[in-house]
């Protein structure tokens, strides 16, 4: 079975105040229709693990960064800036640990955005972030301000509108940190299932161990090796 993402010898370091941390990715790869979870302590790089295979952070290198659409190979590593920013608009639907939502935008606009950034129709944006909203159990609060909403509800809004434009990966960081049990349950459920619709890759970014166990079809974290002010991240499979 070909994975849809590929990652080999990836490397991304950071240096501050006499102090570096390195990111290594020996062997990474994402299937359609599997979920991937990343869990680990803080500071141990899943954040940053996410933002590079979000095309946020660009590594330092990479023996091989591949994104697969059908036959066709997109080399990620040597995408331009504005190569980047397509794909990061079709192929990619990221949820950020903040939720990210535009205060000043309804729930139903701040589904649609990404969907009219990449080129779908406003009739289309509408059944699309409804039958969402309906999915998320909060098609009542689509005509709402953000801060009128729960932790909870927030947060299902912004997984509405990363999965709106139809992503072949999804990205979640941290999805249901600032839920109770029951939502957390209930949001990789419906990360799960709606990712499984369109065949999707989905990676979930998790301390919650246990319900990542119970939810996640395979897991990875990351093995610390400390040494004179350097710490060494290596990404490897639980």
């Amino acid at each position: 079975m070909m994975s849809f993402l590929s990652v080999r010898e990836l490397f991304l370091s950071r240096h501050k105040n006499g102090s570096s941390f390195t990111l290594h990715v020996p062997e990474l790869d994402l299937y359609s229709g599997q979920t991937l979870a990343v869990v680990g302590q803080s500071g141990c790089g899943k954040s940053t693990l996410t933002d590079i295979l979000a095309l946020i952070l660009k590594p330092d290198r990479a023996e091989k960064f591949v994104m697969r659409d059908g036959s066709r190979e997109k080399d990620l590593f040597a995408a331009t800036a504005g190569q980047q920013a397509e794909i990061r608009g079709t192929d990619i639907g990221y949820v950020l640990q903040s939720g990210g939502l535009f205060p000043f935008l309804s729930v139903q606009e701040n589904i649609m955005l990404p969907g009219k950034l990449a080129g779908m129709s406003h009739a289309e944006l509408k059944n699309r972030s409804a039958e969402l909203a309906a999915a998320m159990g909060i098609d009542d609060q689509l005509a709402k301000k953000p801060q009128f909403l729960s932790g909870g509800q927030r947060q299902r809004v912004a997984i509405a509108r990363a999965l709106v434009h139809r992503p072949k990966l999804v990205l979640a960081d941290e999805p249901t940190a600032a839920v109770d049990f029951v939502s957390a349950e209930d949001i990789c459920r419906l990360l799960k299932k709606t990712v499984a619709e369109n065949n999707a890759a989905l990676l979930i970014v998790s301390h919650d161990r246990a319900l990542m166990h119970k939810h996640a079809d395979c897991e990875v974290t990351f093995s610390l090796e400390r040494n004179d002010g350097r710490v060494t991240s290596t990404l490897v499979r639980v």
